[in-house]
């Protein structure tokens, strides 16, 4: 095999996705490392995080931001023919701060989260609150703000839905046990009434932001920052006994690392747990010095250690449970 072959080899291996994976020669299906979603494409150098699939699997929706986070969009990737496309924009996002996809199970509406204003009059909304937006004819129609109690005067985070329709997500809300706690709410003669705070088993007096809660509420799996710093954001499980849910436990390696990790996604058919981390891979040493812009080519890469998007067996995830 020569040189090229090999990087494109290499490319492929480690940038391919679930489904591509399954029809590599030599490669177990089970993977016990992450891998990155769509290297080159999705994952790029630049800073993607916060994959979400849609039903079928072939259709991305994640986030394009800026390093400090002070603006996102939200981005669509389609896979054919077991490649995914170049990315784009979806119609509604590119203009204010849109975080957070979140598709539901029939794959025709899209939660999120956006600082966009609530009312035409208005530049920009105080906090971050959660919309939603239909998909009607092949197009996301205009977002849709929820009403209250789901938003509040406070920031609002990442809603995640279970089959039933309940509505998990984080808020920063006063009625919280620290900084940022996560709530549910069910969905009673289609609307939401009541938001209860997830308890002491999930919260505490530090920060727990992102949750995914399973499609049958049989678990869930959170961010949480402890202690408080983005830099110490990790992934906690707990489980649904009864009525209540057991004390939530930190995920170990590979999934948690010495990086961020934030954004966790399970796949429709439970195979598969995506998540975004802003974990480094060993900078390559070139064998001879590089010009700007094969320095440039060089550091832009992913696996940088801005963020990209990573997935794992599910498997792994189960047996520390």
């Amino acid at each position: 095999m020569n040189y090229n072959r090999m990087i494109l080899f290499l490319f492929l291996l480690l940038g391919s996705t679930p489904a591509e994976a399954a029809h590599m020669p030599g490669r177990a299906l089970h993977d016990t490392l992450p891998r990155l979603l769509g290297a080159g494409i999705i994952s790029t150098g630049g800073y993607e995080t916060h994959a979400c699939f849609t039903p079928s699997g072939d259709t991305v929706y994640f986030l394009q931001c800026r390093p400090d986070l002070a603006a996102c969009a939200i981005c669509v990737s389609y896979k054919k023919k077991e490649v995914w496309s170049p990315p784009v924009v979806v119609p509604f996002s590119g203009k204010y701060l849109d975080v957070d996809p979140f598709v539901t199970k029939d794959g025709t509406t899209m939660y999120f989260v956006s600082d966009r204003p609530v009312h035409k009059k208005d530049t920009l909304n105080s906090s971050w609150d959660i919309w939603k937006t239909e998909l009607k004819n092949g197009r996301w129609q205009d977002p849709v703000h929820l009403e209250a109690p789901v938003n509040s005067e406070a920031n609002e985070y990442y809603p995640s839905l279970a089959d039933n329709g309940t509505l998990v997500f984080g808020s920063s809300r006063k009625s919280g046990k620290g900084g940022a706690d996560i709530y549910r709410t069910e969905l009673v003669n289609g609307r939401y009434s009541n938001v209860e705070n997830m308890g002491d088993s999930i919260n505490t007096t530090d920060n727990e932001y992102e949750a995914f809660i399973a499609p049958d509420e049989s678990y869930l799996i959170f961010m949480a920052t402890y202690p408080n710093g983005l830099g110490n954001a990790d992934f906690y499980v707990s489980y649904k006994a009864g009525k209540d849910w057991t004390k939530a436990r930190k995920l170990g390696a590979p999934v948690n690392s010495p990086a961020t990790e934030w954004a966790p996604k399970v796949t429709r058919d439970g195979r598969y747990f995506y998540f975004g981390s802003t974990r480094s891979d060993p900078a390559p040493v070139p064998d001879q010095p590089q010009d700007l812009r094969g320095f440039r080519d060089r550091i832009c890469q992913p696996g940088n250690g801005l963020g990209d998007i990573y997935y794992i067996d599910f498997k792994v995830l189960e047996k520390n449970k």
